[in-house]
């Protein structure tokens, strides 16, 4: 994640270095040039610092991203008072990263609290000689385009398009609706396509939204939480409140006020995982066993970013998403499991991951997902791909755990029969189970059936479960296996994916 933001950040910025040779942003070249040279190596100097001290990697993504971030937000300028303050600005911003937590999460978005410490300081009278404040010189019609094409592959990798589109939508109906009465309070005519084309285009807005509304470790766990913060966020920074006369709770400050909100909703950290054992549980796949130090909630269902800082890590980084197989009744128990894939490229975490021997001990930085059972009776088909059987793991577990019976079916896919992961544990929560694979498994208990080698597709699926149509779908699986199932996935009651392209 923070190599795909870093390289759009970047791409950005060269755009407006090229935008701004013609006079087309406001900030002049050399004030780019040299803005980003002093947050860069501010931000570096003070996570250096911080990192070692705490005894962390250092996380040169992290501190990119920042500097990037509030070269768009702050003033470029190249007298000594705008660079001391784009200097606070970016120092504030790190520092908030260690010191402004709850037990291990930011509470903050750090560029965003630079940018407000120093604009709502440089409001004051004492402190007027700072010669910079957030003028989010990046909400330009020029920069409107490219922000949206480069944003588009962040929030598509995230999955934080509809998050992004609740704020736009609500940010610029209230900018929109802010004008229309301001306009009418002086006597004013103003047109609403005219009000509504500055709200769009001459507005932070999508760079807000995208860049910071929607950054995954200040978000809450649940998608209608991060909903409800793309809402209070849009509010107040299309209608920004003025305090004191003296500055608004707009833009970066209303993203504060979400973040605190988005707090309320997570009140979690990150917590430590010290690994127990790890073992093969099909000849390709392997479950990792943690026992947790801290407090760590999660439905069953839902998935884990799991830390793994290892020494020159490649552009694919040092965090990656599992989901998890335990349930929640077991912890401090807490299980993982994922595919060995591709072993002449393996990632540089794969790698470190694969040499992390009993006592190691990594940090789960969150736990995120609406991959949920429904409330109720509602009958459901659970359909897993291979590892994609995780989540359904866990969610039967906890069933089971709670003495709940539900009229589940359990659709398994596998390239062959010693591929099916987990089949004493499914087995024993007594859930009549459809396999499709190549050979046939031997000792099936009374409620498996085999496929008889038949490959699934769609007619496949509606002859295991002819009653689809009362079904709530479950899939988990790779995105191909989702396309091919889409005709009969059609005829489901309802339908939740959990797609992954593997690490």
């Amino acid at each position: 994640m923070y190599r795909l933001v870093l390289y759009s950040l970047a791409a950005l910025a060269l755009v407006a270095l090229v935008l701004s040779v013609f006079g087309l942003v406001a900030p002049a070249p050399l004030e780019l040039v040299v803005a980003f040279v002093v947050l860069l190596v501010v931000i570096s100097a003070v996570d250096a610092a911080a990192q070692r001290l705490l005894h962390l990697p250092w996380r040169v993504e992290s501190s990119a991203v920042t500097a990037l971030i509030l070269l768009f937000v702050m003033r470029p300028g190249l007298d000594v008072p705008a660079l001391i303050g784009l200097a606070l600005a970016g120092g504030l911003a790190s520092i908030s990263k260690y010191i402004i937590v709850w037990r291990g999460r930011h509470i903050f978005n750090p560029a965003a609290f630079g940018a407000a410490v120093v604009s709502i300081v440089g409001a004051f009278g004492a402190f007027e000689w700072l010669g910079t404040s957030a003028s989010w010189w990046v909400g330009t019609p020029t920069m409107a385009i490219p922000v949206a094409v480069f944003g588009l592959f962040v929030l598509s990798r995230i999955e934080r398009v509809r998050v992004v589109l609740v704020f736009l939508l609500i940010a610029v109906g209230a900018a929109v609706v802010r004008q229309v009465v301001e306009a009418q309070q002086l006597g004013v005519d103003l047109e609403v396509p005219a009000a509504l084309s500055f709200a769009v285009l001459h507005s932070p807005y999508l760079f807000l939204g995208i860049f910071m509304v929607a950054e995954p470790l200040t978000s809450p766990p649940r998608r209608w939480q991060q909903f409800w913060v793309a809402a209070l966020v849009g509010v107040l920074a299309g209608w920004p409140i003025v305090i004191g006369g003296l500055f608004t709770l707009g833009q970066e400050r209303a993203l504060l006020i979400g973040n605190l909100l988005a707090l309320t909703f997570a009140l979690r950290g990150s917590v430590r995982l010290t690994l127990e054992r790890r073992e093969f549980i099909t000849p390709t796949a392997q479950e990792l066993t943690f026992r947790a130090r801290g407090k760590l909630r999660f439905l069953p269902g839902q998935y884990l970013e799991l830390d793994v800082p290892h020494r020159h890590p490649d552009a694919r980084g040092t965090r990656r998403e599992f989901s998890i197989v335990s349930a929640p009744a077991d912890l401090p128990t807490l299980r993982i499991a994922y595919k060995n894939g591709d072993q002449k490229h393996p990632s540089s975490y794969k790698r470190a991951l694969a040499v992390a021997e009993p006592g190691t001990t990594l940090a789960v930085t969150g736990t995120w997902g609406d991959f949920l059972l429904p409330k109720g009776e509602t009958p459901v088909l659970m359909l897993a791909a291979g590892i994609g059987v995780t989540p359904f793991v866990s969610q039967l577990r906890q069933l089971q755990a709670d003495g709940v019976r539900r009229d589940i079916v359990l659709v398994y896919v596998a390239s062959e029969a010693s591929e099916l992961a987990f089949r004493e544990e499914l087995e024993a929560t007594g859930v009549p189970t459809v396999v499709f694979s190549r050979d046939e498994p031997t000792g099936l208990p009374a409620h498996w059936t085999w496929a008889r080698g038949v490959r699934l597709d769609a007619a496949g699926l509606e002859r295991a479960v002819p009653d689809i149509a009362s079904r709530h779908t479950f899939i988990s699986g790779p995105p191909r296996l989702i396309a091919d199932l889409s005709p009969a996935l059609q005829k489901a009651h309802s339908v939740t994916t959990d797609a992954f392209a593997g690490y």
